[in-house]
């Protein structure tokens, strides 16, 4: 019997290492996409993506004082993450900060008291169990039911932002199938299985002289009248759909949603509309962004942490700064001469530090 069993092998468990890309991973997600449905779509969008990005390089140029943790690639991790998915986790380690990739909190009267945490490695992520001091967590967007959540300004514009992902999937579609271009011009009568494979031949002939049977040759058989064999165009006209002109406001909306002002993304733009684009994405979602994750990282860190975006951006009016800082000066000299006091008189014109 051992003679006979020679080649069978020990039962051995097999043992595989998770890297999280491969063709498992890539059916798992492929199976979630189907179970969420359509929604998040829009994230693959070059109007969302262009939106990402001005906020990751933002927040990667700012300047940070009193974190040293809050390096230029974590800020740019940061500052896509928030766009994305409106929310940051990153765990405080002796390492630095570990960005987390999934996370599971636990709270008290609403705020997060401990957090399980998932860390990417390469092997496959690892768990932590960790306080809600050892975790730096930034919210934006957050819903009063669930204020440790945050939420993405293409969820809180879900709809424009499925709009905009079936517009471009529709016309991703036509312009792969439509005839652009195409011609048909007569054709003397033949049999139908001929006219039936010239008929399949249409789609996509881009560019290309395609034919039809004549609908104007007598009954003896002669030849068409010369007025028949004038060629026509089968190109769809798109204008009447209004999905160009749908598609352009779709994409103005998202990039509003975003903070950026849609005259910055016109074919149009000018260097003045440019220049306050910049100044508002800055000033009015950017840099109050900011000011959460400097009060988050203060309490975290124990320190006092300012951050600053619009000097980096340079989005400001360097003239109107100029002429600014030559009132003051006049100012200030002038009261230094009458005996007042300059720091009473610039708190009453609300003129403070920051």
């Amino acid at each position: 019997m051992k003679l006979l069993n020679w080649f069978k092998k020990a039962d051995k468990q097999e043992q595989r290492s998770y890297t999280g890309a491969g063709y498992t991973a890539d059916i798992m997600a492929a199976r979630s996409n189907w179970i969420n449905g359509t929604t998040g779509v829009a994230e693959l969008t070059a109007t969302v993506q262009g939106a990402v990005s001005l906020w990751e390089q933002a927040l990667s140029l700012a300047d940070v004082d009193g974190a040293d943790m809050l390096d230029r690639r974590t800020m740019a991790l940061l500052g896509r993450s928030l766009a994305l998915r409106g929310e940051f986790v990153a765990y405080i380690s002796e390492d630095g900060l570990v960005p987390a990739s999934d996370w599971v909190i636990s709270t008290r009267n609403g705020k997060p008291r401990a957090y399980s945490l998932t860390l990417p490695d390469t092997s496959g992520g690892h768990e932590v169990t960790a306080l809600a001091g050892e975790v730096l967590h930034v919210v934006i967007g957050a819903d009063l039911a669930q204020p440790y959540f945050g939420s993405s300004p293409l969820r809180r514009a879900s709809l424009t932002g499925d709009l905009l992902a079936t517009l471009e999937s529709a016309l991703g579609e036509a312009y792969a199938a439509m005839p652009l271009g195409s011609q048909i011009v007569p054709f003397p009568e033949a049999g139908d299985a001929d006219m039936d494979t010239l008929a399949r031949g249409f789609r996509g002939k881009r560019g290309r002289v395609l034919l039809r049977e004549s609908v104007a040759v007598t009954a003896a058989g002669g030849p068409a009248p010369s007025q028949d064999w004038k060629a026509s165009d089968v190109s769809p006209d798109m204008q009447k759909s209004m999905s160009l002109e749908t598609l352009e406001s779709a994409k103005h909306s998202i990039s509003n949603a975003f903070g950026v002002l849609p005259g910055m993304v016109t074919k149009d733009a000018q260097g003045p509309m440019v220049r306050e684009g910049q100044r508002h994405l800055a000033q009015w979602t950017l840099q109050p962004i900011c000011a959460l994750v400097a009060e988050e990282a203060s309490a975290k860190f124990g320190s006092p942490v300012r951050i600053d975006v619009m000097r980096p951006m340079q989005a400001f009016d360097a003239g109107g700064r100029a002429r600014a800082a030559a009132g003051i000066i006049e100012a200030l000299a002038l009261a230094k001469e009458a005996g007042v006091d300059a720091d009473k008189a610039m708190h009453l014109v609300d003129w403070a530090d920051g």
